[in-house]
């Protein structure tokens, strides 16, 4: 049984985590319109304290930019979009990686249009897949 919950503790919150994330010249993918900004890291060493519980999860950031849609409805829409797709498709990320890692991640909307839901959790997939081979190699 596949456990579709997005917890709190999955979510990418700390500031450092994020910084690090950012600036080390991290691998990316991209799926129109979205793009994947990911790190991976070791799962027995948590980047920061507020991580502590967070142990062997992966953490996700998910970011739609006031420049795309003006209105908070909009980006709050996409954003809703992002995880949701993110929460039913996470096993094909999960499933294809090492125990002894995790990963941060920021999804990060590039389009100035809407998408429905079911093209929202397509690209999501391909984009996981992605990221998964990314990771292998």
């Amino acid at each position: 049984m596949k456990n579709y919950r997005f917890r709190k503790s999955e979510r990418l919150c700390s500031k450092k985590a994020i910084e690090a994330l950012f600036e080390g010249g991290h691998p990316s993918v991209s799926v129109y319109p979205v793009r994947a900004v990911f790190m991976l890291r070791d799962a027995a060493t948590p980047q920061s304290p507020a991580q502590d519980g967070a142990e062997g999860m992966h953490q996700v950031l998910i970011s739609v930019s006031k420049r795309h849609f003006k209105h908070a409805v909009d980006r709050n829409r996409v954003k809703r979009q992002l995880r949701e797709a993110y929460r039913l498709n996470r096993h094909l990320l999960v499933d294809g990686l090492p125990e002894a890692t995790s990963l941060s991640m920021a999804f990060i909307w590039l389009s100035d249009d809407l998408f429905p839901s079911p093209v929202v959790q397509n690209k999501m997939q391909k984009l996981l897949l992605r990221i998964r081979e990314s990771c292998r190699s």
